[in-house]
């Protein structure tokens, strides 16, 4: 129970492997739904079709044989809308509200915009349902175009769609903010913009309560997940530390990589972060790059560029807007290192970026003018 009115009628998932394709998920993904009990009824959003008659039996057993009044659609990702033909079978005379580009997916999807009988909301829209009144708050590209967020008024409950949501199913004990921030930027993190003018549009509103479309529903120290997004969405820095993302061959650059991460500790930085582009979750490393306000980036010369890792990491990187960050960069090439200036040019459209003065250039393994070189880097960087 979330409220004495609004009741949880989501599904856990922990047969997904990959979400969207592509995010390890260990503990699974929640697709949470919810339902306002008053004069009338509402349903907000459905969930992924594989869990259709879970959900359905859900609702059931909120509601006995009573029909939903509305069904209520944030977000058309098929996670949360791809049940809606089984949900409109089980409740034909139900309502569904959502926006115009919603109703516009779903023709698509579904070859059915429901023009008979929908409501189409947009921007400061209201619906009451008795005591509780509804009001709708549009929130384009957050991460869709067709995304809106609603306000409970009577119970101070923000259903933020994918808004403050996080990976992993709600039976899994574990970490918010370093499931919230990967998903966070993995998902979101292109779409700073779109979401802090959300933010503005919430910071109006008395939030009690925010129940997202992934990961628990939040009801306490709510400045702390506001602030988070608030950091996130403007490209802040989160943490204090350094992140050193590397890729090694042979082993020369990550020699090269461990001797500046020690430099970096007896110069007294508190938290040294390394990645091994080659090995590790590259969700993990895009979250690291985002959280730190400096970022060493350590690759060797490859195909006349730079080692395919590390290229697949700045991509992710410009695709959703990296700022605001100090760089560093260690290269390595046996006959013709270029990897620092392939690395720039990548970065060419990140804005507000600041390169150290100093970049260590090594020539197939570390030598001692490599060990000045990365003492004077790390000297920049803290």
């Amino acid at each position: 129970m979330i409220t004495k009115d609004i009741k949880y009628i989501g599904v856990n998932d922990h047969k997904i492997d990959l979400f969207e394709g592509q995010y390890i998920v260990p503990n699974g993904m929640a697709y949470n739904s919810y339902i306002i009990k008053d004069e009338k009824i509402a349903v907000m959003d459905s969930v992924d079709v594989n869990f259709a008659d879970v959900w359905l039996s859900n609702i059931k057993a909120e509601l006995g044989d009573t029909a939903p009044d509305y069904l209520i659609i944030h977000h058309m990702e098929p996670d949360h809308s791809s049940s809606i033909t089984a949900f409109k079978e089980a409740y034909p005379d139900t309502v569904i509200v959502s926006t115009d580009k919603a109703f516009a997916m779903m023709l698509k999807f579904f070859e059915n915009d429901f023009c008979d009988n929908r409501i189409v909301v947009k921007e400061g829209d209201t619906l009451n349902l008795g005591t509780h009144t509804l009001s709708f708050i549009t929130a384009p590209m957050v991460h869709w175009p067709e995304v809106m967020m609603t306000y409970d008024s009577a119970d101070k409950v923000l259903f933020s769609a994918d808004g403050f949501g996080k990976f992993g199913a709600l039976d899994c004990d574990e970490d918010w903010a370093c499931e919230a921030r990967r998903y966070y930027f993995g998902i979101v993190g292109k779409y700073g913009a779109q979401v802090q003018a959300v933010l503005k549009k919430a910071a109006n509103l008395d939030i009690q309560i925010i129940c997202p479309l992934h990961g628990p529903v939040l009801k306490e120290n709510l400045s702390y997940y506001i602030g988070l997004y608030n950091t996130w969405s403007s490209y802040g820095v989160e943490s204090e530390g350094v992140l050193i993302c590397y890729t090694s061959v042979y082993g020369n650059t990550k020699k090269a990589v461990e001797l500046l991460a020690d430099e970096l500790k007896a110069l007294g930085c508190v938290k040294v972060a390394i990645n091994d582009l080659a090995r590790c979750d590259m969700a993990e490393a895009v979250e690291d790059a985002f959280r730190y306000g400096k970022i060493v980036l350590a690759t060797t010369t490859y195909n006349g560029s730079i080692f395919p890792f590390m290229h697949t990491f700045i991509n992710e990187l410009t695709e959703r807007g990296y700022k605001n960050r100090k760089i560093g960069i260690i290269e390595n090439g046996s006959w013709a290192p270029i990897a620092a200036n392939n690395i720039k040019k990548m970065l060419e459209t990140a804005k507000n970026l600041t390169f150290t003065d100093t970049t260590v250039t090594i020539h197939s393994a570390v030598k001692e003018e490599n060990i000045k070189q990365i003492k004077n880097l790390a000297k920049e960087i803290i």
